[in-house]
């Protein structure tokens, strides 16, 4: 009998464990060197897919916890309507809903660098970080121009990790609210991206 239960508490233990694909784990992170070059030598054979996300970036510049910070500025900065020469580091939130209190699906964390002389625009360098189950602890890469103040804009996706391995694609933003007092702003994104 005793062996009995042992056997039904292994199988029990094989039947919820997070399956584990070679090359891959729980989080669609490698394993390691080798996994990573198992994956390559696997390339010729694999299909391009597209993916289409779509979510909510939450840039808290005011308050007691800001997750949108200055780290460097010019002298010529606080007298620049456009804030040129302004280098800030962000760890948005991003959320399935407009409301902050909408389902987590991961952090946009990265630089900027206000850039223009114009119009408040930034050069953005950052990564969507995603925390959710289907993606926990892939990555999409972006880099680009961000005019804030056009009601549409356009990021390029240069890369990725995990599920997204490979990426490309772009990423739109429309700007849902923005508060003039404080800087906070939530930003809709709606994403395509190529991967393998």
């Amino acid at each position: 009998m005793e062996k009995l239960f042992i056997l039904f508490t292994l199988c029990s233990i094989v039947l919820v464990a997070p399956p584990l694909v070679h090359g891959y784990g729980p989080r669609g992170v490698t394993d390691g060197p080798k996994a990573l070059k198992h994956w390559y030598k696997r390339l010729p054979q694999m299909k391009q897919k597209v993916t289409h996300l779509h979510f909510y970036l939450h840039d808290i510049v005011g308050g007691p916890n800001p997750t949108n910070i200055p780290i460097a500025m010019a002298n010529f900065t606080a007298q620049s309507p456009t804030y040129f020469g302004l280098i800030a580091a962000m760890d948005d939130l991003l959320t399935a809903g407009p409301s902050p209190n909408s389902e987590i699906v991961g952090r946009a964390q990265g630089l900027f660098g206000s850039t223009s002389l114009e119009e408040i625009g930034y050069h953005m360098t950052f990564n969507f970080v995603f925390t959710s189950e289907k993606y926990n602890g892939s990555t999409i890469s972006l880099i680009g121009h961000n005019p804030f103040f056009n009601e549409h804009r356009e990021l390029p996706i240069v890369g990725g990790s995990g599920s997204f391995r490979l990426a490309r694609g772009s990423a739109l933003l429309n700007t849902v609210s923005y508060d003039s007092a404080s800087g906070d702003a939530v930003v809709e994104y709606n994403v395509v991206v190529l991967h393998y």
